[in-house]
């Protein structure tokens, strides 16, 4: 399926505005007074959030192509990963301002409190390693090892829930349902699942076509 060049730019262009437009919620409300008595934990916990919508959504692409053939899922496949990474990186800044006070000595304790610090660190690393690798004179100079390599996404997802888990242990609802789209796509990655997409959407159209 493709669409002219010019729908495809406003295509990129919308997902970048809808990827700001939790940001500017979440901000809206801190600026009236609307976030709860502890507006820097309020912004730190969504921000976290949206770190883990962002890289379902990333990794929820390949398996969108491989049902519509839509080369749109394509396009943004790395646009969306440099956001999954922005909000990681913005998440980390909440903590650094209102949770540390930007006193960088407090880390040793808080490390020892809150072991999921550690977690989450590993999981910012692997996303810092696979944006700063994610352009093309990177596929060129890594070659084969390139797509290896972004491999580690599935490691960071992992451990994006385990720090999630460890943070919201009292309250598993929410927690159960990042897993549970986390894990379903990770089965549509399957290599003979994967295979049976393409088929799957042959198998949608069929019915329209009997009906014409």
């Amino acid at each position: 399926m493709s669409m002219p060049r010019h729908t495809l730019t406003l295509w990129r262009i919308a997902v970048f505005i809808a990827a700001l437009v939790p940001l500017a919620y979440w901000s809206s409300q801190v600026a009236i007074n609307a976030a709860g008595p502890e507006p820097g934990r309020y912004l730190l916990l969504n921000i976290g959030q949206g770190i883990l919508w962002m890289l379902l959504l990333t990794l929820s692409l390949t398996p969108l192509t491989k049902l519509t053939r839509w080369k749109g899922f394509t396009l943004i496949r790395r646009q969306l990963g440099l956001w999954t990474l922005a909000y990681a990186l913005l998440h980390l800044f909440c903590y650094a301002v209102f949770i540390l006070g930007l006193d960088l000595s407090r880390l040793g304790s808080e490390i020892v409190r809150r072991p999921y610090i550690i977690v989450g660190m590993l999981a910012l690393t692997g996303l810092i390693v696979m944006g700063v690798t994610s352009n093309k004179w990177s596929m060129r100079k890594l070659g084969k090892r390139w797509k290896p390599l972004h491999k580690i996404v599935y490691l960071v997802l992992g451990l994006g829930l385990l720090h999630f888990l460890w943070v919201v242990r009292a309250d598993l609802e929410q927690w159960s349902l990042y897993a549970a789209v986390g894990a379903l796509l990770m089965i549509l990655r399957i290599p003979p699942i994967a295979r049976q997409l393409p088929k799957f959407r042959q198998l949608i159209k069929r019915p329209g076509r009997a009906h014409a």
